[in-house]
């Protein structure tokens, strides 16, 4: 890694790429401190102070959310945006057709998503001005605040969607997953600082710090090399290609593979079920209702409690801990849109026609409607498997923050983006170098 990166700065077009992507970036995270006009930031911070559930959120947009800022909807109406047009191509023929249109109908598809997303923002600022209004969150009071607040919102995520494509366009990686992973990055370093105010310099002696600071190292550490193995993980499904005689030419008879990876689905299944269950509770603080257990709390505060991650796993006593059974629905949501999701991007039925038409077989299977019930067999084992990975990777940081009440806002789903991101950036920074390399050579 270390090697592809210097080779990557001593070429001068791939070092002009790194450089663009460093300066969107730094306009990304000073964008994120701007506030929109009108807004009593303070009041949002005191929100977020008393409601723990509304972290994912922030960690999602890099803090912005919790400033109130002109970036504060991020890129979130564009990724949602994205993911409405992908599931609706199965529901609507015309998108199925520009999905298989090559490049012209790819960016149709990207229009209709840009146009989606402008509407999408509108809708999630009005909601949010409306729902934060109710709590102060304007110095003055009046209408012209509010659609000063819209505009600048909507603006923002529009501003952000189009530096992404920008990024991706001039410089190196897919810029909307980069925009989301500085925005990731940008929390990592409090999170830490607050570990080792609250573990290692408030330890009551040497030897507890030091096992602290072991404890520490060693699960964020071996989370990463876990959630490496999950991403990089692949079943390689064997295809043998007949032979054809074309003219006075043979052609076919190689052989390949059809990767699968393990987590196949990547992080949406984690963002779907994080999304469902932070709803209600988002919602709920909208109008000032905050979970609650206590014997004053009502049905609705304890159902809030049961959708709050931060009130799961605590061990204190069976009235606090029976608000685990959230994390039991919360897993059964992340394998349930592993599958669902999965379904939607993935055919069997289709590789298996293309693969006929191409004449090519697996070994030992029939083509026709035998490759396509393996297929679909081999693609639900592998599913599993990685939804069980995500799950691991998800729950661990859960534990850790409920029995040690380790507060952090990095979780399974922001490592899970993070080393993802880095691994595909890394992946496109090396095979620049090598096709720079390759025409060097051939110049030469």
């Amino acid at each position: 890694m270390l090697t592809t990166i210097q080779n990557a700065l001593k070429t001068k077009e791939i070092r002009m790429k790194l450089l663009f992507v460093l300066l969107c970036l730094i306009i990304v995270r000073i964008g994120c401190n701007i506030p929109v006009p009108g807004v009593n930031s303070g009041v949002i911070q005191q929100m977020f102070e008393s409601n723990t559930s509304l972290g994912f959120l922030d960690v999602m947009t890099g803090g912005s959310f919790s400033r109130m800022s002109i970036f504060a909807l991020n890129i979130t109406p564009y990724i949602t945006a994205s993911i409405i047009l992908q599931l609706l191509t199965i529901a609507i023929p015309r998108l199925e057709e520009l999905q298989k249109d090559g490049d012209d109908g790819r960016k149709k598809i990207n229009e209709y998503t840009r146009y989606l997303s402008i509407v999408l923002s509108i809708i999630g600022a009005v909601a949010l001005i409306i729902g934060f209004r109710n709590q102060q969150l304007f110095v003055n009071d009046g209408y012209t605040s509010m659609i000063v607040a819209v505009c600048a919102l909507t603006a923002g995520a529009a501003f952000l969607m189009w530096l992404g494509e920008q990024v991706t366009e001039k410089g190196v990686g897919n810029g909307i997953s980069i925009i989301l992973l500085i925005n990731i990055v940008a929390r990592i370093p409090s999170d830490l600082t607050g570990l080792y105010e609250t573990y290692i310099k408030g330890a009551s002696n040497i030897t507890n710090a030091i096992l602290a600071a072991v404890i520490i190292l060693a699960v964020i550490v071996g989370m990463f090399v876990f959630i490496v193995l999950l991403q990089d993980g692949e079943r390689r499904i064997p295809v043998q290609y007949a032979k054809k005689i074309q003219g006075r030419r043979v052609t076919g008879g190689q052989s390949s593979h059809i990767p699968l990876k393990v987590n196949t689905a990547g992080v949406i299944p984690v963002i779907f079920a994080s999304s469902i269950m932070s709803l209600p509770v988002v919602i709920a603080s909208f109008a000032g209702i905050q979970p609650a257990t206590g014997p004053d709390a009502t049905v609705f505060q304890k159902f809030l409690t049961l959708c709050n991650q931060s009130d799961w796993c605590k061990i204190g006593s069976f009235g606090e801990f029976k608000y685990t059974l959230g994390l039991l629905i919360y897993i059964a949501l992340i394998i349930f849109f592993a599958y669902f999701y999965t379904s939607v991007t993935f055919n069997p039925l289709e590789i298996s026609n293309n693969m006929k038409k191409q004449g090519g077989f697996i070994p030992g299977i029939r083509p026709g409607k035998p490759t396509t019930d393996y297929l679909t067999s081999v693609l639900n084992s592998v599913i599993f498997i990685g939804a069980v990975g995500m799950m691991i990777a998800c729950v661990v940081p859960i534990v850790f923050s409920g029995v040690f009440g380790a507060d952090v806002s990095f979780s399974g789903t922001s490592l899970i983006i993070v080393v993802g991101v880095v691994i595909e950036t890394l992946k496109q920074i090396e095979s620049l170098v090598l096709v720079r390399h390759y025409k060097g050579f051939l110049g030469n």
